[in-house]
């Protein structure tokens, strides 16, 4: 008779396995069969372009996962990061660029470009945790409006013209290559990502943050300040999408009004396909990481495999369903 129920549960637990697992089963099955049917996938310059592209989008999701933590979400991310590109764009433009946006502008030194946009990042991350936190707007109405309101502002400040031309030294940051092979955006990222865990899993912000997530109304008894609480969240990953814009203008060379369309969703696909609930209290920087990584396996995979950019954007739209889906069924699970 034990060894009977032994064997059932057993057998439970594999089903429960693939279910869970089920979209990274998906993705290495497409890894294989694309790596064993198509020429210069499994090459050292396609992976140094993955992690490249990862990178950034790491970046973008460890702001997201912060608001997906406290039960909310942030729509404005993919704005956000677009702002802040072209931001940095106008003010790394060449010196003896005729059609400079600012004639003017001295030739500054990189970080001072950093600190601008970070700091207008940071601000209207500071305008949706104050509606968020102030207001109670819920987070998707609240990230929802900022979002259309930022675009409008990203076409207004660059006219709708593209903006290009940067120096050498800020294409260098996005572009450059430790040893021929690992991109700094690599090394840039990794910093990034272990200050994240340090934050998220030894301080009172990440204890204050997961709190929130778990019960909000008990944390809020227990002493937290949430408001304050989701308004550090909001901020801080403004502050992320800045340096992920001035990132992405230097890997691109070149950015426009629409830079940063639809990264918001990339970003909450890849932070839920790593682990981070929907409904709240859950996640990890290692996760987010492998979340990230997959999703754009996904998307080279699919590119290698010359499916249409418009079928491309019909797979993406099922893996975000299905991985909010099989989020919710875990969350359903533990209850």
């Amino acid at each position: 008779m034990t060894t009977k129920l032994f064997k059932k549960e057993k057998k439970y637990d594999i089903k429960r396995l693939l279910t869970d697992y089920s979209m990274y089963f998906v993705v290495l099955v497409m890894i294989l069969f694309t790596g064993f049917t198509q020429q210069n996938f499994f090459t050292l310059g396609n992976m140094s372009n993955i992690l490249s592209n990862t990178s950034v989008r790491f970046i973008i999701a460890l702001g997201v996962s912060g608001t997906l933590i406290i039960r909310g979400t942030d729509l404005s991310a993919g704005r956000i990061v677009g702002l802040s590109a072209i931001l940095a764009g106008t003010l790394v433009q060449k010196p003896d660029f005729i059609n400079r946006v600012y004639p003017n502008l001295p030739d500054l030194p990189l970080f001072v470009p950093l600190i601008i946009v970070i700091i207008v990042c940071g601000f209207f991350g500071l305008i949706n945790g104050l509606i968020v936190a102030k207001l109670h707007v819920p987070p998707f109405l609240a990230t929802l409006g900022t979002q259309i309101m930022i675009y409008g502002v990203n076409m207004l400040y660059s006219g709708n013209n593209p903006i290009g031309t940067f120096k050498d030294s800020y294409i260098n940051i996005g572009q450059g290559k430790l040893f021929g092979f690992i991109p700094y955006l690599v090394i840039i990222s990794a910093i990034v990502g272990i200050g994240m865990w340090i934050l998220y899993s030894k301080t009172r912000y990440g204890k204050y943050m997961y709190a929130i997530g778990g019960n909000e109304q008990a944390a809020e008894v227990s002493g937290v300040n949430v408001a304050r609480s989701k308004i550090k969240i909001f901020v801080l990953a403004g502050m992320l999408y800045g340096l992920a814009g001035f990132l992405l203008s230097a890997k691109t060379g070149s950015v426009g009004p629409s830079s940063g369309t639809s990264y918001e969703l990339e970003a909450i696909a890849s932070a839920t396909i790593g682990g981070v609930s929907t409904a709240g209290g859950q996640g990890t920087v290692p996760g987010i990481l492998l979340g990230v990584f997959v999703f754009e396996l996904l998307k080279v995979c699919l590119a290698y495999l010359r499916v249409s950019p418009d079928m491309t954007n019909v797979i993406q739209g099922i893996v975000i369903v299905v991985a909010v889906a099989l989020d919710i069924r875990k969350s359903m699970r533990k209850k």
